[in-house]
């Protein structure tokens, strides 16, 4: 396709669109991060409501619908990048207000750096790997489906009306808990045996896009967490954890203890063998990255060739380095301002680039395996706080009151950028799918990004001051909990005290080292299945209720395939399946920040809910027919699309 063929992307009217979608997602997902610990991604909701909106206009097109969504998908990851973070400077007593310039310089360089770590990694991962992105193929669909007429709308239809309803009568009815969970102790010892699954259509949608393999290796992760780590760690060191013990009584909930442990030590795990995973993927991905960055320095060679395809022209490699080196100019002056040292400026931004970009590359991988949605960006920042912690503790000694700020500007413009790395990546898939320009996506992921850094400070000053950040206290007992910032602020104080778990971050480095042995052991005898280590990590890090509902999304997509095969038909029709699983994801995130502004607008996070809670049984049941549905739809003969 020539260029001069091309269909419009970067109009007017899907820029102007894109910018104020992200600035109202950013706003509604900082306040669901604050409050409940996640945020809903933006991606399959912001080409839904493109959708509706361009159809008004006389001539509109999907490549334009795919811009708007990469722009208004970058407000989410912004908000994630953020509230991650830089809650922990209030609740560090370092800041009291969130001053507008420092926030939008942080979070908008780090998120313009994401998109330009992630240049060089579109090729490798999307192009060559050919990783399965599962919110971007959804989103490809979605987009399909949308401007196609096709018949397996109605899928699509019915699969966003069934995940809509589920989440409403789950988070916003509260007719029924998120989780189906129960634990117990091992006879008379302090053993924990926990067993669980997340009530979400969405999760066992995003299993079935990604696979048996990849759901496989993410439960094995959370079996490693909750099979086989807490009952060690509550029969064996439990009475020696003092902190632990202090906080709940003899006798106490078993689930809670368990959650607690992991909390407290075993997640740990996952940070350790997500440091292994890191650099293991980036050395493992070291030819292509080195070869998009040489392509992309050549590009203009390319673009001159006979037979230019315009699907594959990203921004030009030399702008991408120029622009990361002038970036790098006021990120040193503001960690200068901080810690009033030059060489420890000098050293803090060192880290920040090298972490930044090894952790974008990581984050762009998981997002891949796993998608957005269950991509543990707060994992990857702990690492880097961690690390940077250490390095600041000795550089400016352990009574430093300038030295936990400090770790946590570095981990905030990480965060930003791995957020941004892994939405960026996902929304190349999506126009990987539907042919549209890399360069032009990248642009507007940037002006999303823009965007909504200009809306953060704001609206997080409005949460502070209705609700309050951090634990709740007598003045404000409706605080916003912000639980990854409380981490963050825990990890910082735990170098510069006390009181980090060492031995697990190393045993989850041990952990991610044999691992990787593993899955060489498997390339090199030609297994069609592989074990890349950054999925187990996931698990880890992950509660076990949502590996177990992803693995069950596997499950169905072994299942769907394995019908395919013993019937003899070719499997078109799995693209029903995935059509479906598109529409459950599509429907929970619309309805999810949709009860957002009830919330905001009441201040009231049960403004919604009924008085009556069915028991946990009917969940279960319901997700497990939506389950069934999804299953049924995947092996019907004719394909619909």
């Amino acid at each position: 396709m020539s260029e001069e063929k091309l269909m419009p992307q970067l109009t007017l009217k899907a820029i102007f669109l894109g910018i104020a979608l992200s600035m109202s997602l950013a706003g509604a997902n900082a306040y669901l991060g604050l409050f409940a610990g996640l945020t809903v991604s933006a991606s399959i909701p912001a080409a839904v409501i493109s959708m509706a909106i361009l159809k008004l206009f006389k001539e509109s097109n999907i490549l334009e619908n795919n811009i708007v969504q990469t722009a208004a998908s970058a407000g989410e990851s912004i908000a994630a990048g953020v509230i991650f973070t830089l809650p922990a400077l209030i609740i560090l007593g370092y800041w009291d207000v969130f001053e507008y310039w420092w926030v939008s310089v942080i979070a908008g360089l780090g998120g313009l750096l994401g998109v330009l770590f992630t240049v060089p990694l579109r090729r490798s991962l999307i192009v060559e790997e050919q990783l399965r992105y599962p919110e971007g193929t959804a989103t490809a669909e979605v987009l399909k489906i949308g401007v196609s007429g096709a018949q397996g709308a109605r899928y699509l239809g019915i699969a966003a009306v069934l995940g809509a309803l589920a989440k409403l009568a789950e988070t916003g009815l509260r007719l029924w808990p998120g989780a189906t969970q129960t634990a117990t102790y091992l006879g008379s010892s302090s053993a924990i045996a926990y067993v669980g699954i997340n009530l979400s259509p969405a999760l066992i949608s995003v299993g079935f896009i990604v696979g048996l393999n990849i759901a496989i290796l993410v439960f094995i992760g959370g079996a490693l967490s909750w099979y086989l780590a807490i009952p060690i760690y509550s029969a064996f060191f439990l009475s020696t954890d003092t902190a632990l013990i202090t906080s709940f009584s003899e006798g106490a909930n078993p689930s809670d203890l368990a959650y607690s442990i992991w909390t407290s030590k075993i997640r740990y795990l996952g940070v350790g063998a997500m440091l292994v995973g890191g650099i293991g993927a980036l050395i493992s991905m070291r030819g292509t990255l080195l070869s998009g960055i040489k392509s992309g320095l050549n590009s203009k060679h390319i673009s001159e060739a006979l037979h230019y395809d315009h699907r594959q022209h990203d921004m030009p490699m030399s702008l991408v380095l120029w622009t990361i080196v002038i970036f790098l100019v006021p990120i040193f002056f503001l960690y200068q301002s901080i810690v009033d040292s030059f060489g420890v400026a000098i050293t803090m931004t060192f880290i920040m680039v090298i972490t930044g970009f090894l952790f974008s590359s990581v984050a762009a991988y998981m997002a891949g395996l796993v998608g957005s949605s269950n991509n543990p960006i707060s994992g990857i920042t702990i690492a880097t706080i961690l690390f940077t912690s250490l390095l600041l503790f000795w550089l400016m000694g352990g009574d430093s009151v300038a030295g936990p700020a400090a770790a946590i500007m570095v981990g905030a413009v990480v965060c930003s950028a791995a957020a941004i790395a892994g939405d960026n990546l996902q929304d190349l898939k999506a126009g990987y799918l539907l042919g549209a320009t890399p360069w032009r996506q990248q642009c507007m992921q940037a002006v999303g990004v823009i965007s909504a850094v200009l809306v953060m400070a704001p609206i997080l000053n409005l949460l502070l001051r209705a609700y309050g950040i951090g634990a709740p206290s007598l003045e404000q007992p409706n605080a916003l909990l912000a639980p990854q910032a409380t981490l963050m602020a825990s990890v910082t104080e735990g170098v510069f005290g006390s009181g980090l778990p060492w031995g697990m971050v190393l045993i989850g480095a041990v952990i991610g080292i044999v691992i990787i042995a593993i899955d060489h052991t498997l390339k090199t005898r030609g297994s069609s299945w592989r074990a890349p280590v950054l999925a187990v990590a996931v698990g880890i890090y992950l509660p076990l209720q949502l590996s177990t509902a992803i693995l069950v999304g596997g499950l169905l997509a072994y299942m769907a395939n394995r019908s395919h095969r013993v019937n003899g038909t070719d499997g078109a029709s799995l693209k029903n399946g995935t059509l479906f699983a598109s529409g459950l994801i599509t429907g929970e995130a619309l309805i999810g920040i949709l009860m957002a502004i009830p919330i905001v607008v009441t201040g009231n996070p049960n403004v919604i809910a009924l008085s009556v809670e069915l028991p946990g049984v009917v969940g279960l049941l319901v997700t497990f027919a939506i389950a069934f549905y999804l299953y049924k739809v995947s092996i019907r003969s004719k394909p619909t699309i």
